[in-house]
């Protein structure tokens, strides 16, 4: 049996709320399914290492998570963190740049059980995850931004071909891939600003177009950035793999996610070419941070992606059976409705919709 080493990361805020219930379905799931076997890693992140080691990510954690074959990161609140110190850089974006995370990927999709405007959604959103406005030019705060004076701020961004052409890539293949398992055909949706921004997105079209080549199989076309905001209230349902630069992405990605109950039900997975790190959408919520009433189910399925990802990378049916135990029991739990959090109109507990996960990956 193939042995994986995960490193756990809380973070701030509600994170310590979400992170052990997306462990404890995993466990669950493994025993049902008698593997795959982990070791847990648990590594200081966020807030509560800066107090107590000085870094919101500290070198030692860094050191650990190399040698994992993913990690599982919570929530973290670094809009309060300090502008321009290095020990108060931001984990997330430190992680996905140091480890190459170049693939987002945020699936939307409508669940049974949760009442919106819309049905029949299944969409996922494949963002760039290491440039744009996004990038990292070791200016000032070290987010591609300086400010030459006290009233100028000059915003970098940065489009490369490498880049571009890997995250088309990767969109293509994940739309063929879920072709095959719904036997119908796939579409890669390109989104940009290329009327404006001729250069960067023009490259990144570019690079989309060549791969496009590549797979005749799937249909493929593109829309400007603003037009297809729009698109997405009006016809969520037309859509199925929506490739895009860093910062469009993570407005899109939010917008998807409205519509099929909120951020609450919006996992992710962030995908390099050896390591994968799993990250639920939404952010540390300080709002209701202690008070045991976040929803799990983001960081739940987040980790679902990371152990089905590890059973594709590593041909290992046991972490694919785990991962497809999890995603069915969420699926139960949230369509039964039986118990919910205040987000999706419930007055339920995070332990309680954790406990509910559990015994439905025990009973599926």
């Amino acid at each position: 049996m193939r042995r994986y080493r995960i490193g756990v990361l809380e973070g701030d805020g509600i994170g310590p709320e979400v992170v052990p219930p997306a462990v404890d379905a995993v466990e669950a799931a493994r025993a049902v399914v008698g593997g795959p076997a982990i070791d847990w890693v648990p590594l200081p992140m966020g807030l509560t290492a800066y107090e107590r080691e000085g870094s919101t990510l500290p070198a030692a954690t860094v050191a650990a998570l190399e040698t994992c074959d993913g990690f599982l990161l919570g929530p973290v609140s670094h809009h309060t963190y300090a502008v321009g110190r290095p020990e108060m850089a931001n984990p997330s974006g430190t992680l996905r740049k140091r480890f190459d995370l170049y693939a987002n990927v945020r699936p939307a999709r409508s669940f049974a059980g949760v009442k919106t405007r819309y049905t029949g959604v299944d969409l996922v959103v494949v963002r760039e995850n290491t440039e744009g406005f996004y990038a990292d030019r070791n200016v000032l705060d070290g987010n591609g931004e300086f400010r030459p004076d006290a009233d100028t701020v000059i915003s970098v961004r940065v489009v490369t071909r490498k880049a571009s052409r890997r995250i088309a890539e990767y969109a293509f293949a994940l739309a063929a891939e879920r072709a095959r398992a719904r036997g119908r055909q796939g579409r890669v949706t390109a989104v940009h600003k290329q009327n404006v921004l001729k250069l960067g997105d023009g490259l990144f079209l570019d690079c989309c177009r060549e791969v496009a080549s590549r797979y005749p199989e799937v249909a493929f076309d593109t829309a400007h950035v603003d037009a297809f905001a729009m698109f997405l209230v009006q016809r969520p349902e037309a859509y199925d793999v929506i490739v895009t630069t860093n910062l469009f992405g993570d407005v899109l990605s939010d917008e998807a996610a409205g519509l099929v109950g909120g951020l609450g039900l919006a996992p992710s997975l962030n995908v390099g070419a050896d390591i994968a790190m799993a990250q639920a959408v939404h952010g540390s919520a300080p709002d209701i941070a202690g008070r045991g009433i976040a929803n799990p189910v983001a960081e739940i399925l987040s980790m679902q992606m990371l152990l089905a990802w590890l059973g594709q990378r590593h041909d290992d049916d046991a972490a694919r059976a785990a991962a497809a135990r999890i995603a069915g029991a969420v699926d139960r739990v949230i369509a039964e409705g039986r118990v919910r959090t205040p987000d999706l109109g419930g007055r339920d507990r995070t332990a309680d919709v954790a406990r509910a996960v559990v015994e439905a990956v025990r009973a599926c």
